[in-house]
């Protein structure tokens, strides 16, 4: 077994050497991070590679009787927004449609919330033809991943790369072959959780993952 992360700047500086030799010069890459944990990763990339940084926002659409279960994510990436289903989960459920239309437009107000929260009026950075490094700071279900790359698809990205500490073996398998890389510095087989990867798994604030935006540059027009 690896050592665990010492916490999610730890995890994004070892995450940033192992991309290093994999984007020669940069190769004009843009680096979002999912918040909230994943920007605190994604500062540390950014900074590392000399790239820019943004944020690119997601929300879990929760079971409505049971919110912490995902039956989809949705993600935004710029106008574009959109909607994954989780169908491990709808296969042994039933979800009233109206009932997840309402999931989804209240996690979607959430979703642009934080947007403003987060970069403010800035604009958020040009995807075309770029390549796209999203960060968070796990994956588990993948859920919402899946909507952040279908998201970042809308803009024509030269390469999209997702780039995580640590993640679910089967998830790793499942997403790879949406994405042009897909780097994960620990796949244990006894996966449980993305906090077992972590010394250090706290909450991350929103004021933190602002801190971390600031730090590592300003996004672009």
């Amino acid at each position: 077994m690896r050592r665990r992360f010492a916490d999610r700047a730890d995890a994004g500086r070892a995450l940033a050497a192992e991309l290093a030799g994999r984007l020669p010069d940069g190769a004009d890459a843009v680096v979002l991070g999912l918040p909230r944990g994943g920007v605190v990763v994604a500062a540390e990339v950014a900074t590392a590679l000399g790239a820019s940084l943004d944020v690119l926002p997601v929300r879990k659409l929760g079971l409505p009787w049971q919110p912490e279960l995902a039956m989809g994510a949705i993600a935004a990436a710029g106008d574009a927004v959109e909607a994954v289903r989780q169908e491990q989960v709808l296969a042994r459920v039933r979800v009233d449609p109206a009932d997840a239309e309402a999931v989804r437009e209240r996690e979607l107000t959430e979703l642009r919330r934080r947007e403003r929260a987060y970069r403010g009026n800035r604009p958020p950075l040009t995807l075309t033809g770029r390549t796209v490094v999203l960060v968070d700071d796990g994956l588990a279900t993948g859920a919402t991943m899946r909507a952040a790359v279908a998201a970042v698809r809308h803009s024509a990205p030269a390469r999209v790369v997702v780039a995580v500490p640590v993640g679910s073996p089967q998830t790793c398998a499942e997403l790879s072959p949406l994405v042009d890389e897909l780097v994960c510095l620990w796949t244990p087989a006894d996966f449980r959780s993305v906090g077992q990867g972590y010394a250090d798994f706290g909450p991350t604030s929103d004021d933190e993952v602002r801190g971390a935006l600031g730090v590592a540059g300003t996004p672009e027009a």
